[in-house]
């Protein structure tokens, strides 16, 4: 063999061995890359080959599966009061992913997760049957919340405080996700993002507003632990109308004629004095109201339902006139509706915190248990001692104060309501809050009891007329009712 021949040999030699090196490369290294890369139209022929598994409320699938006419995609996703369940499932369409409990069991609930698979599955790398997920969620529950939002724009969470199950969430107005489930479905996608409502936005979840008068409980509640108040009964100092430090800023409350200077915590949320308990957080100090706020779920990165919830802000750095304002849940001050339901869950759980959650287990296809979610898995985030007296002084907001809306025959309830300034110098209708729990029968144990939370963002009613009592209230009574006779 003559040199050229050899060389050119040599060098087709080396050729494939780069062909294969870069071959097995691609099947060992890269396959997975390409495989889960979202451009591979192969991924989402193969997770619409077959029906999908479906969501569980109250024992009965909220979602299902529908053959589809034509295509290379066999089968779409569809939903069963989807209006009312979207803020628990999310979507799953063919063209825009999947969110929520869709997104975050997509592989459970197209047969992908290797939970599934049997033995002879791994070897042959063959597509289990799809699982399911269980939620929390009582239908009465959010069927009552969701009816009683009606056209008004808000949000509304319901909590067991014992076990932390959500059984109710609701967010308005909303959306089906049916009509963007399939294949050809740009035009609904583009009306739904394109609206200045924003239905898909999870108001529970994902919008924290300012929570004004209703965060006063967590003052309240950091007062009486770092004991600068020894009850809810003792009077305080605080002088009516309230200046707030370093200011001509004179805080003054709502309803001139109330009880207001040198209230005890009672009376100040009977009344909501706004006086008292601005002057209350800038005696703690922001440091004291903040970590009594951590401790009740603010400034969590990651708040998970296991939907990501939005991240409920207790600010930092403030100057003592804005750690007053703080104190009455304005300033920078944010919080969730799920947010202000735990505070009302853990005082009424006796100072413990149970970590709330929407989904009770998932299964396979047979029904078999692939993991379960533990209720009361929390912590104590106050003294028994306190969390009596602010419950205590809850009822007393129900009972006698700017509550009574709530009020349920034959239930312990107590409740803390707020409207939060909107717009620059509130130049927009007020958001309007109402935090609260029930207790059936004596309360002492034996019955059911729910915290529930509700914001409205915007309503019909006149800008005079918008107050927690008068608009949140009442939702939240229908929510905590439909809990206790589920």
């Amino acid at each position: 063999m003559n040199k050229t021949i050899r060389h050119a040999s040599v060098f087709a030699l080396l050729l494939v061995l780069a062909l294969l090196l870069r071959a097995t490369w691609v099947q060992f290294h890269d396959a997975k890359a390409l495989a889960d890369d979202k451009h591979n139209r192969r991924n989402v022929i193969e997770q619409y080959a077959n029906p999908l598994g479906d969501i569980i409320v109250g024992g009965e699938a909220v979602t299902g599966s529908a053959r589809t006419k034509g295509g290379d995609l066999a089968y779409k996703r569809t939903y069963k009061d989807g209006e009312l369940y979207s803020p628990v499932t999310g979507y799953s369409s063919q063209v825009y992913g999947a969110t929520q409990l869709e997104g975050i069991y997509k592989d459970l609930l197209d047969g992908t997760d290797n939970r599934l698979k049997n033995p002879l599955d791994t070897v042959t790398n063959k597509r289990a049957d799809p699982g399911d997920v269980v939620t929390t969620i009582d239908p009465a529950v959010q069927k009552a919340g969701y009816e009683a939002l009606g056209d008004k724009k808000g949000a509304a969470v319901a909590i067991d405080p014992e076990t932390g199950r959500i059984l109710g969430m609701v967010s308005t107005p909303s959306y089906d996700p049916s009509r963007i489930s399939g294949s050809t479905d740009s035009a609904a996608w583009r009306e739904l993002t394109a609206d200045e409502e924003k239905p898909m936005v999870n108001r529970a979840l994902r919008q924290p507003l300012p929570p004004g008068s209703t965060f006063k409980l967590v003052v309240a509640a950091a007062a009486l632990e770092d004991g600068l108040y020894s009850s809810v009964d003792a009077a305080t100092e605080s002088p009516n109308p309230y200046t707030l430090p370093g200011t001509a800023t004179v805080l003054r409350n709502e309803n001139q004629a109330a009880p207001c200077e040198d209230a005890d915590i009672r009376t100040a949320l009977r009344y909501s004095c706004n006086n008292v308990f601005a002057k209350m957080a800038v005696d703690l100090g922001q440091d004291k109201v903040k970590a009594m706020a951590e401790k009740l779920g603010f400034n969590a990165e990651k708040l998970d339902v296991p939907v990501r919830a939005g991240k409920s802000v207790y600010p930092s750095d403030m100057d003592k006139a804005q750690t007053g304002l703080s104190g009455i849940g304005q300033f920078d001050v944010t919080a969730t509706p799920l947010q202000m339901a735990m505070v009302s869950a853990a005082i009424a759980n006796g100072g413990e915190l149970a970590a709330p959650h929407m989904v009770s287990r998932i299964t396979d296809s047979g029904g078999d248990v692939l993991e379960t979610y533990d209720d009361g898995d929390g912590r104590r985030v106050m003294s028994e001692g306190t969390a009596e007296g602010l419950e205590s002084a809850m009822e007393t907001v129900v009972e006698e104060g700017t509550g009574s809306n709530a009020q349920i025959a034959g239930a312990k309830v107590g409740g803390k309501t707020g409207t939060a300034q909107h717009g620059e110098r509130n130049s927009k209708t007020p958001y309007a809050w109402f935090t609260s729990y029930a207790k059936s029968g004596d309360g002492g144990g034996e019955g059911k009891e729910v915290a529930v939370a509700v914001m409205i963002e915007s309503s019909n009613a006149a800008r005079d007329e918008v107050s927690g009592n008068g608009l949140a209230a009442p939702i939240a009574k229908a929510m905590m009712r439909a809990a206790l006779e589920s």
